[in-house]
């Protein structure tokens, strides 16, 4: 099979331990880019949180931002595909989480709003790069509908609110655990799958022509979307459960040995 598109989650997938990119995967990928792979990051990040590693890569590719609820262009910024969480959907997203009493951060317009600044939200905004806007009320943030919004706990809490919401929302909603202690909502039409379907679209690649790799939860749905599903050594066992294949770890160039050994056998 030749694969002509390659998906790759950020962290603990594409960079190490340290958040860094390697020479060595680096160059794998531009080598490949060179000879006309679509190479495409998924993260649950926006669009400003992988600016960074948007210079360092110096390609034009499709950034698959907030969990698949946007697919923008790393250099033109032309957006390829957007879904939002419905007003209605968002608030009751808002309502819940105020009644768990969780910090809450919410993606619009490319601008995080939250209602009060604390030592999450400065953690978090450490994480994103982004400043926050104090909104006095975030259901009239909603208004128009939202990109994603996020829960900040402690771990024990995401995994109790993990067991308990999916009955207390909407079927419209996507949910998963991004990190241990985030919580992330998204609309439905909204996946790391969904958004591979659309670039597939755009570029004219068929599912069996992809690759995805990643490490986490909001990493599944992609990981199952494509030709080739691969899970980094470093994934937890639901996630390896989901994969065609196990690569190495982050810390040892895992998606680089996932280009050496499949593009080349291509």
């Amino acid at each position: 099979m030749a694969y002509k598109l390659m998906a790759v989650d950020i962290d603990g997938t594409l960079l190490n331990d340290s958040g860094e990119l390697t020479e060595n995967t680096k160059n794998a990928i531009r080598k490949w880019v060179d000879k006309g792979l679509i190479f495409t990051i998924a993260s649950g990040r926006p669009i400003q949180g992988v600016e960074k590693l948007n210079k360092e890569l110096n390609l034009d590719v499709p950034f698959i931002t907030y969990n698949g609820a946007m697919v923008v262009m790393g250099k033109s910024k032309q957006v390829l595909y957007e879904q939002k969480l419905s007003p209605e959907d968002s608030r009751g997203i808002i309502r819940l989480g105020q009644k768990y009493n969780t910090t809450i951060l919410i993606w619009k317009d490319n601008k995080l709003f939250v209602s009060e600044i604390n030592d999450r939200v400065n953690k978090y905004k450490c994480i994103s790069g982004v400043e926050p806007v104090v909104a006095n009320d975030l259901e009239q943030v909603a208004e128009n509908g939202v990109t994603k919004i996020l829960w900040y706990d402690e771990v024990e809490k995401i995994h109790q609110y993990q067991k308990e919401i999916g009955a207390l929302l909407s079927v419209n909603v996507n949910f998963h655990p991004s990190r241990p202690y985030f919580m992330e909502f998204v609309d439905k039409n909204a996946s790391k799958a969904i958004a591979l379907e659309k670039i597939g679209l755009y570029f004219g690649i068929k599912q069996s022509e992809m690759i995805a790799v990643g490490d986490g939860y909001n990493d599944i749905s992609m990981i199952e979307y494509a030709g080739l599903g691969v899970a980094m050594a470093n994934s937890p066992d639901e996630v390896k459960q989901r994969a065609d294949y196990i690569t190495l770890s982050n810390e040892e160039d895992g998606v680089a040995h996932v280009i050496y050994k499949f593009l080349s056998e291509s």
